[in-house]
């Protein structure tokens, strides 16, 4: 189904027999070190085939051919929640993110739904590791948001979300902001669950989220 992303499985070395198949990416003839994008699914791509994560988010676009500056990592949840996978996925993304052609000041985190709550949750949890988040339709744990000082956030919603009601983005974007994140929240007003579909056609956040790094020693 992917003609230009690789399969590939990672093996946790933490957790005996856990594993996580994922899809990546590394732009041909680009200059390293390279930033690198994790990818967090939602629901609906959950399963033991990689075909079943769809040509969705910066996967559709990399698979569409547009310019896509950075490396990608996006990893498969095999159980019913991200969250039952919370220590792998960390082991993975600390992984990917040391991975020698990777700038590690630049390592950036997004996922919508399912993958939203979990991009909320993987930034509060290791703030240190991500220059930006950018969790779409999503929410997630209000005190846990004061981990976040200093990270840039863009996070997007559908006012008209039955699934994930778009309080769940408002609440954790001005906990964020109260905490000291650099915060911006759009909110779609005649979009439902489905806000990913438009925050990841939008040029200015790519444009926004590549320009974010963290400063030396931080």
């Amino acid at each position: 189904m992917f003609h230009v992303l690789e399969e590939k499985r990672f093996d946790s070395a933490r957790r005996r027999g856990e594993y996580l198949d994922y899809l990546s990416y590394v732009p041909k003839d680009a200059a390293e070190p390279l930033p690198l994008l994790v990818y967090i699914h939602g629901a609906g791509s959950r399963g033991h085939s990689l075909d079943q994560m769809g040509v969705v988010g910066p996967i559709k676009l990399i698979e569409e051919g547009k310019p896509f500056p950075a490396m990608l990592a996006a990893p498969q949840c095999h159980e019913d929640h991200w969250f039952d996978l919370f220590e792998t996925l960390a082991e993975f993304v600390d992984a990917m993110r040391h991975d020698p052609r990777v700038d590690a000041r630049r390592v950036y985190v997004t996922g919508g739904s399912m993958g939203g709550f979990t991009t909320w949750q993987m930034a509060c949890a290791h703030p240190d590791w991500f220059a930006a988040a950018v969790p779409v339709c999503g929410g997630g744990q209000e005190w846990y948001a004061g981990r976040l000082k200093g990270m840039p956030i863009w996070a997007f919603h559908g006012l008209l979300d039955p699934v994930v009601p778009v309080e769940e983005s408002v609440k954790m974007a001005r906990a964020a902001q109260k905490a000291g994140a650099d915060v911006r929240l759009t909110i779609y007003p005649d979009v439902h669950h489905e806000a990913w579909e438009r925050a990841y056609a939008d040029d200015a956040m790519w444009a926004w989220l590549f320009a974010q790094a963290r400063k030396p020693g931080e």
